[in-house]
């Protein structure tokens, strides 16, 4: 009994790690990213709750990606000036710079092809939020039913957050469990988590046969 236990156990061990594998070939979809000035740090909040500053850069990366570890950051070194210097403060708005990168080839849905990089300055009320910047100069945007930002300028024309297959072939059809981007629709964890977690409950699963096993033994 204990070896049989035992066995469970391993296998759960093995499913972890094909879960893993499995992952590592990503999602497709829109990551946000907030500029310091230096570098491109993962957004931490969805762009739906973001309320950025005057003065403030911010990006988006369409890109194939496990999570926020791993992600793509937007392409290009441009700054607040050359992006929103021809766009004079005005009392009663703030000025948001947006870099939008539609991402490569490699990354693109079958038959789409992204648009060039480019970027774009927002004129907005005070208390607008990212999204709100977004759809004032770089519309139509697309979401989910789960808030996630599935297109940004129509592009994609469809899917949400699709898992991939093969490095950048052949979608499964299977949508993300949560929001990828971590912070791309609604606040949440990336797409493995759940994955994850039904492979650990698997192994903690595993490690409680092995106990019950040993229990039964000594009794």
């Amino acid at each position: 009994m204990i070896r049989r236990a035992a066995l469970l156990a391993l296998a759960a061990l093995a499913l972890l790690a094909g879960a893993g594998q499995a992952q590592a070939a990503g999602y497709r979809y829109w990551s946000f990213w907030e500029h310091d000035g230096d570098r491109w740090t993962y957004a931490t909040r969805g762009p739906s709750t973001a309320r950025p500053d005057d003065g403030d850069v911010q990006g988006f990366r369409f890109a194939v990606s496990g999570g926020s570890g791993d992600a793509a950051r937007p392409r290009g070194t441009a700054g607040f000036a050359s992006i929103c210097g021809g766009t004079p403060a005005r009392e009663g708005s703030k000025r948001v710079a947006l870099v939008l990168d539609f991402g490569t080839a490699a990354d693109a849905p079958s038959g789409e092809t992204p648009p060039g990089r480019r970027t774009a300055c927002a004129r907005v009320s005070p208390g607008a939020t990212t999204a709100d910047a977004l759809a004032a100069v770089a519309g139509p945007l697309r979401y989910d039913s789960h808030a996630l930002l599935c297109a940004i300028a129509g592009y994609p024309r469809q899917g949400c957050g699709e898992r991939v297959a093969d490095g950048g072939e052949g979608r499964t059809g299977q949508p993300a469990a949560a929001d990828p981007a971590g912070g791309t629709g609604t606040d949440g964890g990336g797409p493995s988590a759940g994955l994850l977690a039904g492979a650990g409950l698997v192994v903690v699963l595993g490690g409680a046969a092995v106990w019950q096993a040993r229990r039964r033994g000594n009794a």
